[in-house]
């Protein structure tokens, strides 16, 4: 019985043309890059109109002081925003006790200095709460190439090491790729586990501006690995 599916190839050389097979792994630790820190602006009010009135004052202050900031603030986003009434829970039929109003923003800092600073002001302001610092690095952070090339070298290395023990020497590359590159999609490389949150709510000015917050940055973890795969000359057992 004949078949026309092609036959696929064996992963293995030749007498005349050994190959050798071998995965690359580098493991870095670097210094973070930026930092994210979550915001949510709440207000609260009897009246939809006065609680949305006094929300989105308090959005526009907190914005306002995060731009003061200048390029220590690479990006600040506004998330959800609602509205919400809270019902009575006695009495017959619905009744509106209050309005609870929030808004979510998302800023990112490369300036951690000014991360703490930063951090500490909007924690002193009313009905705000903060959440963070996220630590991580850049995608195209320098330290994603490092972690491939230092995984590249380190496959070679392993395969020159197994070449030396026949006695012989590598040949040539065969094929060189990333792990799962052939089947499914895979993780990019770096960002640890994100650094534990920090959170503060304020729910009344101070008398006295606090002092900034001492934030130490978290280290990344950068991971890289390779399947490496080379021809050697034929060893003499």
């Amino acid at each position: 019985m004949t078949t026309d599916e092609p036959q696929q190839s064996v992963p293995y050389g030749t007498p005349e043309a050994p190959r050798l097979a071998v995965r690359g792994e580098a493991h870095l630790e670097v210094d973070p890059e930026i930092a994210r820190i979550g915001i949510t602006v709440s207000a609260r009010g009897t009246d939809r109109r006065d609680a949305l009135a006094d929300l989105t004052r308090r959005n526009a202050t907190v914005i306002d002081l995060v731009k003061t900031y200048g390029e220590a603030v690479e990006r600040v986003e506004t998330g959800s925003f609602s509205i919400t009434p809270e019902l009575t829970k006695r009495g017959k039929g619905e009744r509106v006790r209050t309005y609870h109003g929030r808004v979510h923003i998302t800023a990112e800092l490369s300036d951690f200095t000014a991360l703490g600073e930063l951090t500490t002001r909007i924690a002193d302001l009313d009905l705000t709460h903060v959440n963070g610092p996220w630590w991580s690095l850049r995608p195209d952070s320098p330290a994603h190439r490092r972690a491939r090339q230092e995984a590249v070298k380190e496959a070679v290395q392993r395969a020159r090491e197994y070449a030396d023990a026949l006695g012989t020497a590598l040949a040539a590359l065969v094929e060189i790729a990333d792990i799962g590159a052939d089947n499914a999609p895979y993780p990019p490389f770096g960002g640890g586990p994100a650094a534990p949150g920090m959170a503060r709510a304020a729910y009344g000015g101070a008398p006295e501006a606090a002092a900034p917050l001492d934030l130490e940055p978290q280290r990344q973890s950068v991971y890289a690995q390779v399947n490496a795969r080379f021809t050697m000359n034929p060893p003499r057992l």
